[in-house]
């Protein structure tokens, strides 16, 4: 009988994962806990964090990208890039309120996301990959701070 459950749960996350949360959540609520489907249940949960920290690093990336086209390509500012600025902050910072123990990851992968910001940069102003620092010039802190925007390094 047992077999057969776990058999039925698995064809069901399988088949209709929202019917499989629903029917996951009952059983937890119920306390049925011997006919929850606790091996796919404990893969969401793993997967649950791995996509947290994947969507903090897609959302470091467009930030950092906007704020080095904001400050090497002065002349193209729009308030597209303001805004997406605006919104990649929000983003991360809801994250890091929602989840405080993400600040130190934040602190692991900036530099990793620098340098991915930095040759999509490169990428999409057609500028030379030698125009962005291999360095980030900003702290997570001033990229995270919705006061802060770079200065042009572009001579007047």
């Amino acid at each position: 009988m047992a077999t057969e459950i776990q058999a039925s749960q698995k064809s069901l996350y399988e088949t209709d994962f929202v019917s499989w949360v629903e029917t996951t959540v009952e059983q937890l609520r119920n306390q049925d806990y011997a006919s929850v489907d606790w091996e796919n249940l404990i893969e969401e949960i793993e997967d649950m964090s791995k996509r947290e920290r994947k969507s903090l690093k897609s959302n470091l990336v467009v930030l950092l990208l906007h704020l080095l086209k904001w400050q090497y390509q002065s002349e193209c500012r729009s308030g597209s890039w303001k805004g997406s600025i605006r919104e990649h902050r929000r983003r991360i910072n809801d994250d890091l309120k929602d989840s405080p123990s993400l600040k130190p990851y934040l602190q692991e992968v900036f530099a990793e996301c620098y340098m991915n910001a930095r040759l999509q940069a490169a990428d999409e102003t057609s500028l030379p990959i030698g125009t962005f620092p291999l360095d980030c010039l900003y702290t997570p802190d001033q990229s995270l701070d919705t006061d802060f925007l770079p200065d042009s390094t572009v001579d007047s």
